[in-house]
């Protein structure tokens, strides 16, 4: 099959978790609305790039007209769940989708996380957006890693003073989050080398 561009591969991706979700395809304009296209046509021509692609089969006629025939693509970086920017969330382990052409954007990374939450609003990272993520058994003070604290999953700044270790946050609405590493599980998942927003990359 052909090979999708990004925006056509988070389409397919939107459309996989729409049908996990509500066991139903959406509607013309559900995927209009998601993506913010002017009118349903917009929506309606890139289900019949999908289409074409293979992806996808239409049935015409139908509001929920829309069969998806194949798995999603697993060329690119796997986008394996979320990461709070915020307070820690449980990490969602499971895979959600390969984004083509992300590792060419950032051949140093192994994966990409989804951030959920604003307490990294001031370093540029914003809700929504995709981290691109080498992984690492080592940071440095002043990285933004993302690092498991206690089977939880979160990005922050890295300040380590011995076994003192400060999160820090990149908003002042949210407060520092202090480890004792001599009695706090703590493990590195990896620091952050790139940062992917819809519509380009940063």
């Amino acid at each position: 099959m052909e090979k999708l561009s990004r925006r056509q591969a988070e389409i397919l991706q939107w459309l996989h978790r729409y049908v996990q979700e509500h066991d139903a395809p959406p509607t013309r304009v559900e995927l209009m609305q998601a993506f913010a296209f002017q009118s349903p046509n917009a929506a309606e021509s890139h289900l019949r790039t999908l289409e074409r692609k293979g992806y996808l089969q239409l049935q015409r006629g139908r509001a929920r007209g829309i069969r998806l025939t194949e798995a999603l693509p697993q060329d690119g970086l796997p986008l394996v769940g979320r990461v709070a920017a915020g307070q820690p969330i449980l990490s969602e382990a499971h895979l959600e989708a390969y984004l083509p052409a992300a590792d060419r954007l950032f051949p140093e990374a192994d994966f990409l996380l989804r951030v959920q939450g604003m307490s990294m609003r001031d370093a540029g990272i914003l809700d929504g957006d995709l981290l691109a993520v080498q992984r690492c058994a080592e940071v440095h003070n002043g990285q933004i890693a993302v690092v498991r604290l206690e089977d939880e999953v979160t990005v922050k700044r890295w300040q380590r003073e011995g076994e003192r270790l400060w999160l820090l946050p990149e908003n002042p609405d949210f407060a520092p989050i202090q480890v004792d590493l001599g009695r706090q599980a703590l493990s590195v998942e990896g620091v952050v080398v790139g940062l992917i927003r819809r519509g380009g990359k940063l």
